[in-house]
Parts: C-alpha cells; sequence; structure tokens
C-alpha cells in the first residue's frame, strides 16, 4: 500500500458511533477540487492529495459496508476492508477518464468487501463456483423476494424455486441456508460500544438497490476484458507497449517526465504516444469483442 496509507484516518476499531461522527466531518469534493488532487497524486505522488481523496470518500465506504450487515462478521471489520478497497481505488485512479472517484470506487469497495467476507466463511466450505458465490450473497434477498422468512429449513416449494431462480441445486440452498441461519444482525442493535449512545443500524442503512450478484458478474466481465486486454495487446509496437503500460496499466503510473528521461523525447511526445497507443488498443479491443460475441467496451 502507497505511504498515505500511514498518514492519520480514523478507524472504526475505537468504536461505531464514534467513528461514523468523525468521518462525516471531512467535506466532499466539488469535481474541479477532486480533478486537481488525483492530478496531483497521479503526477507528483503527493500523499496529502491522496489522503484528501480517501477521508472525503470514508462515508462512501461505510454505507457500502452496512449493505453486507448479517453474514455474523464484525462490523468494524467489514468497514475496514471497506476502506482498504477505497485505498486501492484511490491509489490506481485515472482523473483523465472522465468520471468521477465515487464511480470508480464503488467497485473497488465492494470487491474488498466480498473478498473479506469470503475468505471469513471459507471458500472450502463454500465452494468457488460463482453460481455458489451468487448463492451465498443473494439468499436472504431470494427468501424475502418469496415470503420464506421462517427461522430454520424452508418448506421443499420455496427451496425448489429459489435453487431455480439462482441457478444452483436444492441441497445447495439447504446448505447455505443453514450456514447463513442465525447470523443475521438484527435492525435494532445499537452501533457502538458502551456509554456510547443508542445509535441504531437502521439510522445508517443505505439503498439497498445495490445487486451482489451483479457485482459478481461485473468481476467475471472484468476477467473478460483482462484476457482481451493481453490479446490486444500484440496490436501495440515495442514503444508504445512499454509507455501505456507504465502510464496507465501499472499500480504506480510513471510520470511524463520520467519517461521522457527514458526515451529522451519531449513530455508532449510521450503524451502523443501514449494517446495513440491508448486509441489503437481500443479499437483492436472492440474488434475481438465483436469476434467474440462480447458486448463493446465502455
Amino acid at each position: 500500500m502507497s505511504n498515505y496509507a500511514n498518514l492519520p484516518v480514523p478507524t472504526p476499531e475505537g468504536g461505531l458511533n464514534r467513528y461514523m461522527q468523525e468521518i462525516r466531518k471531512f467535506p466532499l469534493l466539488e469535481p474541479e477540487e477532486e480533478y486537481m488532487l488525483a492530478k496531483r497524486w497521479v503526477e507528483d505522488q503527493d500523499t496529502e492529495a491522496a489522503h484528501k481523496m480517501v477521508t472525503s470518500h470514508l462515508r462512501l465506504a461505510a454505507k457500502i459496508a452496512m449493505g453486507y450487515r448479517g453474514y455474523g462478521l464484525p462490523q468494524a471489520e467489514v468497514i475496514s476492508e471497506a476502506n482498504v478497497g477505497l485505498m486501492q481505488a484511490v491509489k490506481r485512479f485515472d482523473p483523465e477518464r472522465g468520471f468521477r472517484l465515487a464511480t470508480y470506487a464503488m467497485w473497488w469497495i465492494r470487491a474488498s468487501i466480498q473478498e473479506y467476507i469470503l475468505r471469513s466463511w471459507s471458500l472450502v466450505k463454500l465452494g468457488t463456483t460463482s453460481a455458489q458465490k451468487k448463492l451465498f450473497f443473494n439468499l436472504r434477498k431470494a427468501k424475502a423476494r418469496i415470503g420464506a422468512l421462517e427461522d430454520g429449513d424452508m418448506r421443499p416449494e420455496n427451496v425448489k424455486k429459489i435453487a431455480h431462480d439462482l441457478g444452483v441445486t436444492e441441497d445447495e440452498v439447504i446448505s447455505m441456508n443453514r450456514r447463513l441461519s442465525g447470523g443475521d444482525a438484527s435492525l435494532n442493535a445499537t452501533v457502538g460500544q458502551e456509554g456510547e449512545g443508542t445509535m441504531q443500524w437502521q439510522d445508517w442503512l443505505e439503498d439497498e438497490s445495490a445487486d451482489q450478484a451483479s457485482d459478481y458478474e461485473a468481476r467475471d466481465e472484468l476477467e473478460a476484458r483482462r484476457e482481451l486486454l493481453a490479446v490486444a495487446m500484440d496490436v501495440l509496437n515495442e514503444r508504445e507497449r512499454d509507455i501505456l503500460t507504465q502510464r496507465r496499466l501499472s499500480d504506480e503510473a510513471v510520470t511524463l517526465e520520467d519517461l521522457s528521461g527514458q526515451y529522451n523525447v519531449s513530455r508532449e511526445r510521450i503524451r502523443q504516444i501514449e494517446v495513440r497507443a491508448f486509441e489503437k488498443l481500443q479499437e483492436r479491443m472492440r474488434e475481438l469483442a465483436a469476434e467474440r460475441g462480447m458486448a463493446p467496451a465502455a
């Protein structure tokens, strides 16, 4: 993790009630300010700029984390994992792509939380197929949709319907339901430690329109795009590939100044090569996507 992670950031370990109050003190960023901070981080590795982007989005990370309550895991740890995803997003954010950091960070935050949940519940026991992951994150929602809210084992007809809707076997539905039974936290449970007040989970709930199954489908799509990218890179010559990789595909983006020194050309020439290489790569990826029957890349 980059050294900006060592700068002071509130953590939920000291009590969730207090943490929620603290992160509300950080102001949200205007688009222009966010863009300039991101540029300072990308081009100059300005840790203060990155730190400001992280703290301004802690509320977003916490709200997304609240959507993953009920897996029998400490909410403070889920929020901490959300913050890890947020920092990864800031680290990789490219302000030149034309979208806001929050839009980009949501995927990283959810991915970090989901990986934590799956690790904690043991992939060996849960299974690793996409269908089983989909079942893990959507069983409660499926039960609520058909009114199967009873404790313990579900009625056979409900098991059959959920198995059909989620594309898994009835045995998998029964097994997963037993694993998850009793793990849901009450929405009326108090947030925070003794003496911190009576704030409840429902006070912090986020709109649950976000579908965790869609997140996994998006991640499968991302893997397919990565495969396309590896093949499409062949359309670039050695210099184009190296410059594009160092500028856009590396964890730590190399500055134009450094690359101009490596290739003994101007910064503007490096920028031109980067833009041209990116355009060639996009075109090749569109061709490959069409050949494989995939939707065109955004």
